[in-house]
């Protein structure tokens, strides 16, 4: 089993070799300028690796994106294998990345609070206090009005 060290490293020299023959060596046009190649993870084993991407464009263009890739496997494949110079060179699989997915569900919730904070700043403009404006007790001073203490004189017998 391969060290992590190495596993990371051809995980970044296959980012690199895919992107590259990407934009300079694959003329589909289904791939064009619009692909990003996000990350890259490879197994323990060396034997497989994950390419991240992600797709400019709306649904059509990631479906075509994805075919294109597929289609593009081997040849990406023997780039990394020139490349790396490994004994086996590891299959690529490619996945589209969700973090720009994610990156725009979190700013819709963002927004969403936001319009929230607002409409309660709207709401909470000309209120009041319910209590007043201080609503803590004070406390009360420890003799009582008439100038006895509380204490009993049971505990002091002679």
């Amino acid at each position: 089993m391969a060290d992590n060290a190495r596993a990371k490293r051809l995980a970044d020299l296959i980012r690199e070799v895919v992107a590259q023959k990407l934009q300079r060596g694959i003329k589909d046009p289904r791939l064009g300028t619009h692909v990003t190649i996000t990350d890259t993870r490879v197994t323990g084993d060396l034997r497989e690796a994950t390419v991240f991407y992600t797709v400019y464009g709306d649904d059509e263009d990631r479906a075509a994106a994805a075919a294109g890739l597929e289609s593009a496997k081997g040849v990406l494949r023997s780039a990394v294998g020139q490349a790396a110079g490994v004994k086996f060179t590891p299959t690529l699989s490619f996945v589209a990345d969700a973090l720009p997915d994610n990156a725009r569900a979190i700013e819709d919730l963002l927004d969403k609070a936001r319009m929230s904070d607002e409409k309660v700043r709207e709401v909470s403009a000309g209120a009041e206090f319910a209590g007043g404006a201080d609503p803590y007790k004070k406390p009360e001073s420890d003799e009582d009005t008439d100038g006895t203490s509380d204490e009993t004189d049971g505990d002091a017998r002679a």
